[in-house]
């Protein structure tokens, strides 16, 4: 049976940049898509041979904001992808979208060139919240476009929400949620708002303005898990929620662990047991694939034991969680001092267990930061104590006298 790949395309286009953003985009360069379009169709070209022999089965057109690219665009780049990979006739494919830039004759357009999943970003129902964040649409923008994405026959909608945004308060975020509800999407995704380096948000912040503190956050989210899931959406990762059968695919294929190639400027890429990103440059980028040139910013093979680690750091966002034996077996690791940190855990109301699988429950995900930290620190130091010794045994380090 085929591997199974995910492809990711980034788009760095968009109308303006919001405040927290801090994803590679540039604002208002509308004479450099087609030739950023010639570059995608070339590198997409290039890449394609190396993965003969595997099975695309998601792709994800993210950004900035794809919809400011245009369907025609977006087409042949699916188009592309298509003609030089092998995509699964159920593959999943997503395009993101903001409210302001996605109406009907780009949706229908989209939904014809074998889009089957829409990501809408949203973030409030509340117009003071969006335009705090300079947001260019309202949200009955957003309830429009969600209209008119069911009109286009888009059936597996995914909504973005925020909490914590300036001004924000629990009723508030309340109404955002209910309101989101209300719009019947297959998908939530709901981010907590983190203030970025750099960001103007950033700079908002340093001259003295205030945001929800870490514990309004947490009532906001703890409500939030509790209001999806009567409302019929499981948590599946930290900040992801979806009606039975629609997870996102793709989104999985990160916290699995599981292989994806990048096109685009700060793509990233894990594929043959290398990792490796794109230059954060649309210039460079353009002119490294089209004329010859250095595109790649980083790259490196992963060691088994770092895979371990990664094993932990993804897995423990997702409600599936880590399990012993899997541990065990795939990198020849002692569970042990782990599961005596997680026992810990429990204790605290951060975990818990079904058989050997040990998950995060929504309070863990609240410090998960934290808590994978130490875990991380746990492993390290067990790895060590298994190394130490056969390296003395092979005479590459002293033995104590």
């Amino acid at each position: 049976m085929a591997e199974k790949l995910g492809v990711y395309i980034h788009i760095p286009f968009c109308k303006a940049k919001c405040d927290y953003c801090d994803f590679y985009s540039r604002p208002c360069r509308e004479e450099s898509m087609d030739d950023y379009l010639k570059a995608l169709l070339e590198h997409i070209k290039e890449t394609a041979p190396m993965a003969r022999g595997w099975q695309v089965d998601t792709i994800y057109i993210g950004g900035g904001t794809p919809s400011v690219f245009g369907a025609s665009r977006l087409a042949k780049l699916l188009s592309a992808v298509r003609r030089r990979f092998e995509v699964t006739r159920d593959a999943e494919i997503t395009c993101e979208a903001n409210p302001e830039s996605a109406d009907r004759k780009f949706l229908t357009a989209i939904r014809r060139a074998g889009v089957n999943r829409l990501s809408l970003g949203m973030q409030s129902a509340c117009d003071g919240e969006l335009a705090a964040v300079h947001r260019l649409h309202t949200f009955s923008q957003a309830a429009e476009a969600v209209a008119m994405a069911r009109k286009a026959r888009i059936k597996n909608l995914s909504l973005d929400l925020i909490y914590g945004l300036p001004g924000q308060d629990m009723a508030s975020w309340q109404k955002s949620v209910e309101a989101a509800i209300a719009l019947k999407p297959e998908h939530l995704s709901c981010y907590g708002l983190k203030v970025e380096p750099g960001t103007p948000l950033d700079g908002r912040v340093t001259r003295g303005e205030v945001l929800p503190d870490d514990d309004q956050q947490a009532d906001m989210y703890l409500w939030m898990v509790e209001r999806l899931a009567k409302a019929g959406f499981a948590q599946y990762e930290i900040s992801n929620f979806a009606r039975p059968g629609f997870q996102s695919r793709h989104n999985l294929k990160y916290w699995m662990g599981k292989s994806y190639v990048g096109f685009g400027p700060a793509a990233h890429s894990d594929f043959g047991g290398r990792r490796y990103s794109f230059i954060r440059d649309l210039d460079q980028y353009i002119n490294g694939i089209l004329h010859g040139g250095t595109v790649i910013d980083q790259s490196e093979l992963i060691p088994r034991r770092e895979r371990g680690s990664e094993y932990l750091m993804l897995r423990l966002r997702t409600v599936q969680g880590i399990e012993e034996w899997e541990y065990r077996r795939e990198f020849s690791l002692n569970f042990d001092p782990l599961e005596q940190k997680l026992e810990e855990y429990e204790r605290q109301g951060w975990a818990a267990r079904r058989d050997r699988r040990w998950y995060l429950t929504p309070k863990g995900f609240l410090v998960s930061n934290q808590l994978i930290s130490d875990l991380l620190t746990i492993q390290e130091a067990s790895t060590l104590e298994n190394i130490l010794p056969r390296l003395r045994e092979a005479g590459r380090l002293p033995r104590r006298t």
